[in-house]
């Protein structure tokens, strides 16, 4: 796969955030195309030929987020969506995923993980599996090989609580429950929220 043929489509009504995320995507290779607004992205029409994805803002003036994702998914596009979102929408991030999205990242995001997860759904996207994929065999004994610590994490990333929020109820940072979640995925063989919910709860 060419670098010069994926392409991230940014739908983020905030400037300062499609600035530095064109920059993040642009030093990695990726074409960048830039939205304001989900109308607009609607009224470009974008081709959204694989290998692509979208980054999409979850909250936005006017279409939100999740309704442009409803559209796309009623007009047929099957384009793999990472969510950006803030600390209040974690429930509804939750629901994007289980509906379909493939991915949420919380601001304040880290970089290398947000470009990680598009560079895996830009992959997914060849295979046209935006989708969570099959849950992996061996279900059971993945799980049974979880620490006490990552079930912890785990059990609380499935409620749709965030990671701040599971840090405090576990009395350690937000940075640590992220090790702990990459951990986990690792081990079950996932590499998204969404197949993880897959896995976990058979949506």
């Amino acid at each position: 796969m060419s670098a010069q043929e994926r392409t991230v489509y940014v739908v983020d009504d905030d400037e300062g955030v499609r600035d530095a995320l064109s920059m993040l995507f642009s030093t990695a290779g990726l074409n960048v195309e830039m939205f304001a607004s989900a109308m607009q992205f609607l009224e470009a029409r974008p081709k959204c030929t694989p290998p692509c994805c979208l980054v999409l803002d979850i909250r936005m003036p006017g279409l939100t987020g999740i309704a442009l994702q409803e559209a796309l998914v009623q007009r047929g596009m099957r384009i793999p969506t990472v969510f950006i979102t803030g600390h209040g929408d974690i429930p509804m991030a939750v629901e994007a995923v289980k509906k379909g999205a493939y991915d949420f990242i919380e601001k304040p995001f880290d970089d290398y993980h947000l470009l990680c997860q598009v560079l895996n759904a830009i992959e997914d996207s060849v295979g046209g599996v935006p989708a969570p994929r099959s849950a992996p065999s061996g279900r059971d004994e993945r799980l049974a090989a979880l620490t006490e610590r990552e079930r912890d994490v785990l059990r609380r990333v499935l409620e749709g609580k965030s990671s701040r929020q599971i840090g405090e109820e576990l009395f350690i940072s937000s940075k640590t429950v992220d090790f702990h979640r990459a951990r986990l995925m690792q081990k079950l063989g996932v590499r998204s929220t969404a197949q993880l919910f897959h896995l976990c709860l058979g949506t």
